[in-house]
């Protein structure tokens, strides 16, 4: 390989100071993907030099352009970046990459690093976020004006990003309501970790964009400033599409490697590492980087930013006089906070009536709705079953910015991440509704939601057997398992129309846990003594007192089965016995409470407690001693006799704890 042209001008040293920094931190971590680093380099560098408009010493402005990097593995390329730019990111932060509570992980972590704007978690969720984030501009914008919230979002992919589905959901619905201000910047280089594209793809990647109604911008030279420089100039223009930016590059460019897997996820080394360098005629030491360098962002980015945040708090200093009550909403809103609009909330009385909770959720959404005027969602194409729809409500498209119903169509995975980006931009609350055995479909972006810390709210109804006739396909056995085993997320399986409005107004005031709200399809008795907050958001509560000083057996339930095990206590204690039912309206909540509080609840004797729920027993056995539940798939029939079959019924569990005590 033939030695690259001498350094000959600042934007060549920068990218070689990039590139070299990108080396030096991944060696010293002895873990790493340098390939895309050195391939991305100059993409990068372009688009935070000439294009960009954040504000380093204010890196949560809200009018700030965002950026996801959604090929998080180049993370040491992003973290540099934003060193050189003034961000709170040192030179020793970038010698800590990859090391034990440091600034700078192995992927972007958002809420770990100062300037990151979305976390990118695996491959493709990146863009995903990347239109929720271009969305939730448009919408803000037609709530507050161009003068509050008008900016770009770009995103950095690779081709396996592009291999994920998710991106085809993501780039469909991107198209079709015309996110014109979101630009892909996609980085060609023809290499996964595994080989060659070609052996897993050969997508003809430029029409699938236009088939999506994206427009498209082809840079051969990927590795060439000026051609890049007017390849992202020409994706500014679009006024009526998104625009894909296509990168040809080499991955691992410079290195012995270059172009193949094998600089894909393994750091340089030493010797190649030094080579590299040399063949980019940068000959400082490790982590050295000229102040010329830091100069030309200081002259550059960190300028432009000023000026633009100076003359946008100019701006919004004018409304802040003029309407002082609708600045402090911007303010609180952009922190997903909606307390002050929450916090006296009171159930509609028209709710208080036996129903499904599904039905009871439709009702307490549109109210909801009608309070908080940043409150955004819809469902999967299921808004008629899982009661998403909003009465009077418009919808959000390309033809009206300005609605709050948003057709998601049948991209669950989609829906839930957008919803994430939406949320990671700041200013709205969102809701996304889907069949709960359809969990599945979205659990990479549930976890994302819980890891970035953001509240997301799901709504998931068709919550047990109860769902008939579609059968074990679509009766959800083990995705409440699966959604409490997820790290800070909240999973509330409501009894009835109080306990969904307890689960709605405790996820309203989550600023950092995202919530799983779970219906029923089934109409539920409205409990006596049901909770709408205070003991609901302690997870759970005694709904069924016992009727003596003793408790001879604690029976608790979820959702619907709080009613049947109502029935159970109401049989036994017509024998003599003593029996207190509990619903357990959210594990985690209840969790997190004091040790008395949860015996005060439980009662003492655990082996007098049995945990009922239509579905898998697993970690149940934690708040009783004995569980009836479903360990196998459904089966396909009337519900009752589907429930029948199972041995939910009065009879049979009243025989069952007899048999126990």
């Amino acid at each position: 390989m033939s030695k690259n042209n001498t350094i000959k001008n600042i934007d060549e040293l920068s990218i070689a100071a990039i590139r070299a920094t990108c080396i030096d931190g991944i060696n010293k971590a002895k873990s790493g993907h340098p390939g895309m680093c050195l391939s991305a380099a100059p993409i990068v560098y372009t688009l935070f030099k000439d294009f960009l408009v954040a504000n380093p010493y204010q890196s949560k402005w809200i009018n700030r352009d965002r950026f996801v990097m959604s090929c998080g593995h180049g993370s040491m390329l992003y973290y540099t970046i934003l060193h050189l730019c003034g961000y709170k990111i040192s030179i020793e932060d970038l010698k800590e990459f990859r090391q034990l509570h440091s600034k700078t992980p192995g992927h972007p972590e958002y809420g770990v690093t100062d300037g990151i704007d979305a976390g990118s978690g695996p491959l493709g969720q990146g863009i995903a976020q990347a239109v929720g984030m271009a969305m939730a501009e448009t919408k803000l914008q037609s709530m507050y004006g161009k003068n509050v919230y008008n900016h770009y979002t770009y995103c950095l992919c690779g081709d396996g990003c592009l291999e994920e589905g998710i991106s085809q959901e993501a780039i469909s619905f991107a198209g079709l309501n015309r996110l014109n201000k979101l630009i892909l910047l996609y980085d060609k280089n023809d290499v996964t970790l595994d080989g060659p594209l070609g052996q897993s793809s050969d997508d003809d990647v430029i029409n699938r964009f236009l088939a999506a109604k994206w427009n498209v911008v082809y840079c051969k030279k990927g590795n060439d400033y000026k051609k890049i420089k007017k390849a992202i100039a020409l994706a500014k223009k679009s006024k009526d599409a998104p625009t894909l930016v296509v990168f040809k590059t080499i991955i691992g460019f410079g290195s012995k490697n270059q172009g193949t897997c094998k600089v894909h996820g393994a750091p340089l080394g030493e010797e190649d590492g030094k080579k590299t360098k040399e063949f980019f005629g940068y000959n400082y030491p490790p982590f050295e980087i000229p102040q010329e360098v830091y100069d030309n962002f200081k002259s550059t980015f960190a300028e432009r930013g000023l000026n633009a945040y100076e003359e946008y708090s100019s701006n919004i200093s004018t409304l802040q006089k003029k309407n002082p009550i609708l600045y402090s909403q911007i303010l609180k809103f952009s922190v997903n906070d909606v307390d002050d609009i929450v916090k006296n909330a009171k159930i509609p009385q028209e709710s208080l009536r036996n129903n499904s909770t599904r039905n009871s959720s439709g009702e307490i959404l549109n109210y909801f709705h009608n309070l908080l005027p940043n409150f955004v969602g819809g469902s999967a194409d299921v808004a008629g079953s899982v009661k998403t729809t909003i009465k009077n409500g418009k919808t959000w498209s390309y033809k009206d910015r300005s609605g709050t119903n948003i057709n998601f169509g049948i991209r669950e995975f989609f829906m839930q991440s957008a919803c994430n980006g939406m949320l990671l931009e700041g200013g709205l609350r969102t809701y996304a509704g889907c069949f709960l055995v359809f969990a599945d479909y979205c659990k990479a972006a549930i976890r994302m939601s819980a890891l970035e810390k953001i509240p997301a709210i799901y709504l998931f109804s068709h919550d047990s057997l109860q769902v008939g006739e579609d059968g074990p396909t679509h009766q959800p056995i083990e995705q409440m398992a699966m959604l409490r085993c997820i790290p800070n997320v909240n999973v509330f399986r409501p009894a009835d129309a109080r306990e969904t409005f307890a689960a709605y107004k405790i996820a309203l005031e989550s600023k950092e846990t995202p919530s799983a709200i779970i219906l029923s399809r089934q109409d539920l008795p409205l409990l006596d003594n049901s909770d709408t907050y205070e003991l609901a958001k302690k997870g759970a509560y005694v709904v069924g007192k016992e009727s003596k000083k003793r408790i001879d057996f604690t029976l608790v339930a979820t959702g619907s089965e709080v009613s049947l095990a109502m029935g159970v206590k109401e049989v036994l204690e017509k024998e003599g016995y003593s029996i207190r039912v509990v619903s357990m309206l959210c594990t985690r909540l209840f969790d997190l409470q004091d040790t008395d509080y949860k015996n005060s609840i439980l009662g003492n004797d655990y082996n007098n407690r049995m945990f009922i729920e239509m579905g898998t027993t697993f970690g149940l056995h934690k708040y009783a001693k004995y569980v009836i539940g479903v360990n196998e798939f459904g089966l396909s029939g009337n519900a009752k006799d589907v429930v029948n079959e199972f041995g939910f019924t009065t009879e049979n569990i009243t025989s069952i704890v007899k048999s126990h005590l």
